[in-house]
């Protein structure tokens, strides 16, 4: 299967946009407290705990969007240095359908099996 650089490059490039819009959107959905509580038939504790669970729930959410990012900007700059399609440990080319899956793969399934081994908790 031949790989179309330009259509993946294309396609990281309108991830980006779409991530950056994503994350002014949650900066911008943010409101003060006082707009918040006005009006609200709820008590005091129990808006605290709403808002709290809210801005925990908004804050995971920034992290993911966040890290999808950053590995979205990670695969554009690998094309700048002209590394685009090569893992990140193993220098080999990475599967042609993995990138068409997944166009910011920096590893190759091996050594994504083994990073994912190494990373799991002692059971």
């Amino acid at each position: 299967m031949a790989i179309d650089l330009a259509k993946i490059r294309a396609r990281l490039e309108a991830d980006r946009q779409r991530l950056l819009g994503e994350l002014d959107q949650l900066k911008t959905d943010v409101q003060p407290a006082e707009v918040r509580r006005e009006g609200s038939p709820f008590g005091k504790r129990e808006e605290e705990a709403t808002e709290s669970f809210e801005l925990e729930k908004r804050l995971a959410l920034e992290r993911q969007v966040r890290e999808l990012l950053a590995e979205v900007e990670h695969a554009l700059a690998k094309f700048e240095k002209g590394t685009y399609g090569l893992c990140d440990i193993c220098g080999q080319p990475i599967d042609p359908a993995r990138l068409d899956a997944l166009p910011q793969a920096s590893l190759c399934l091996k050594c994504k099996a083994k990073y994912a081994r190494t990373r799991q908790p002692a059971t």
